[in-house]
């Protein structure tokens, strides 16, 4: 049986690369890992994703639908879907979080962000999103806000939450949800936040963004992109600057229904964060990532803030009787999960 070196191996051997030439990159939150191909003038990204846990096909798709929306997705330069092996183009290293570290101009780079979406959603829908794009649908956003119960919620009560509990929370879901779905449609990237942002230095306008973390990519509110950007679960953001960059998009878009903006905006917030919170203890308690916990305390704070719009009324209701304050802490970390 071919181990997965192997196939790596062989995979990089018939594209042209020595095993000597890779080095690691980077690992995320998922079964993915980075390596980067070095040999000479040449550059390249090798993306490894087994798999039994990931499928590079979405991602392959996406990257290429992008490029041809005149935005800067990497190239792809191999593949092999099989054995879940990319050759990636290689954007360097200037990710905006490392950038923003080192001083750079905070509001210029997250003013290319929002033109970026600004350009994305003043497109058509039957242009922007590829056939066969899942939605974002209410099964969907309710199965990623329930990672907040089944995850979180037993860690800070002990015990499971009761089914009347658990059928209350998605109660209360469904009473907000279907005003996010009368917003306009288009393709929403998902993970669109500084991470996986890139600065190209070569290049002008819109494309000067690299972009990438998309795989996940879905057919959805407008509101969940921009909401990503500027409610950063890993990452502080100045209320002026958030103020800012709302104003950009808003004039950029024309004519937007500001108030139903605001309203889906703040409900895709509550579900994201509600959501992130979820994983980030997953992470913890499963796959021995307790690193990701130093954010739970900042989730919570973006969390209280949209669950203060009116429209999240019934899902604020059920927080204040369920999770009180006093219990909105950082999940204790199980010994077996420490590194």
């Amino acid at each position: 049986m071919i181990d997965r070196k192997q196939r790596i191996d062989h995979f990089l051997a018939a594209n042209g690369w020595r095993t000597g030439d890779v080095r690691p990159l980077a690992d995320d939150a998922s079964f993915r890992s980075y390596h980067r191909l070095e040999a000479g003038d040449r550059k390249a990204v090798m993306m490894d994703a087994p798999p039994e846990h990931e499928d590079v096909r979405p991602f392959v798709t996406i990257a290429r639908h992008l490029l041809s929306l005149g935005l800067s997705a990497p190239r792809i330069l191999a593949e092999d879907a099989e054995t879940g092996l990319l050759l990636l183009e290689d954007f360097g290293d200037d990710t905006f979080t490392r950038l923003l570290k080192n001083g750079a101009d905070e509001t210029a780079l997250y003013a290319l962000a929002i033109d970026v979406l600004i350009h994305l959603h003043q497109l058509p829908p039957s242009q922007t999103v590829p056939a066969g794009t899942p939605a974002y649908d209410n099964d969907r956003l309710l199965e990623e806000a329930l990672l907040f119960t089944d995850w979180y919620l037993p860690t800070v009560l002990d015990a499971p939450p009761s089914e009347n509990m658990r059928n209350g929370y998605i109660d209360t879901w469904n009473k907000v949800l279907p005003i996010v779905y009368v917003q306009p449609l288009t393709l929403v990237l998902r993970d669109f936040h500084v991470d996986n942002l890139m600065r190209l230095p070569d290049r002008d306008g819109v494309s000067a963004c690299g972009l990438l973390d998309f795989q996940d990519a879905v057919a959805g509110a407008t509101a969940y992109d921009v909401m990503s950007l500027l409610e950063d679960a890993r990452r502080d953001i100045a209320p002026g600057l958030k103020d800012a960059m709302m104003t950009r998009y808003v004039d950029g878009m024309g004519d937007l229904d500001r108030p139903g903006f605001d309203a889906a905006f703040a409900i895709l917030a509550a579900q994201r964060h509600a959501k992130v919170i979820g994983i980030f203890t997953r992470l913890c308690r499963r796959d021995g990532k307790a690193g990701y916990l130093v954010h739970i305390p900042r989730i919570w704070r973006l969390l209280e803030q949209a669950l203060r719009h009116p429209a999240l009324a019934p899902v604020s209701v059920w927080f204040d009787r369920n999770v009180p304050v006093g219990v909105r802490g950082v999940p204790a970390r199980q010994p077996e999960a420490v590194k």
